[in-house]
């Protein structure tokens, strides 16, 4: 028999002690605005909600994979034209390379947090797009060398098309 591809809401929170609606709240929360677990206690505790921050670790451990794995199934698809760039962020106080691709609309194709920028991150990064979002018709790349010769690369390996084509933007 075959299982549908995602548990029902029912069965998806059952056996737990809180509502679904503060749970769901609450994994929203942290993933949308930078939250830690100890503000989200202190923000359900004004809501008369009585909860521990290991509680919400839990919670978001649970149900950030299950809650992505459905927006993915109706989030809108993105085009064939992507843009692509790297750049050094702070995340958690380290300084860590972005790679990220938008398509021509701007909406995020992917991103990777990478704590090199070489064409081994680049060609990580390029291969998790192209399983996610499937092969597109053109990349426009920056001009840092690693990333042009992680795509030459992937297109050696056959996994991008070696007729496809590549812009470079100079910024």
């Amino acid at each position: 028999m075959n299982q549908p591809p995602f548990p029902h809401a029912s069965s998806l929170f059952r056996g737990r002690h809180f509502d679904r609606t503060v749970i769901i709240i609450c994994v929203r929360w942290y993933v949308t605005y930078k939250l830690s677990y100890r503000d989200l206690v202190d923000m359900m505790a004004e809501r008369g909600v009585d909860v521990s921050h290991t509680t919400i670790l839990r919670w978001f451990q649970r149900y950030v994979p299950e809650f992505e794995r459905r927006w993915r199934h109706y989030a809108r698809p993105v085009g064939t034209s992507w843009r692509v760039d790297e750049t050094y962020i702070t995340v958690g106080g380290r300084w860590t390379y972005l790679y990220r691709a938008v398509d021509k609309q701007g909406l995020t194709v992917d991103f990777w947090l990478s704590e090199h920028r070489d064409i081994a991150s680049a060609k990580q990064f390029f291969t998790r797009a192209i399983r996610r979002h499937g092969v597109p018709e053109r990349i426009t790349l920056d001009g840092y060398p690693a990333t042009h010769a992680a795509v030459a690369a992937l297109k050696e390996g056959g996994v991008l098309p070696s007729g496809m084509k590549v812009w470079t933007r100079f910024c």
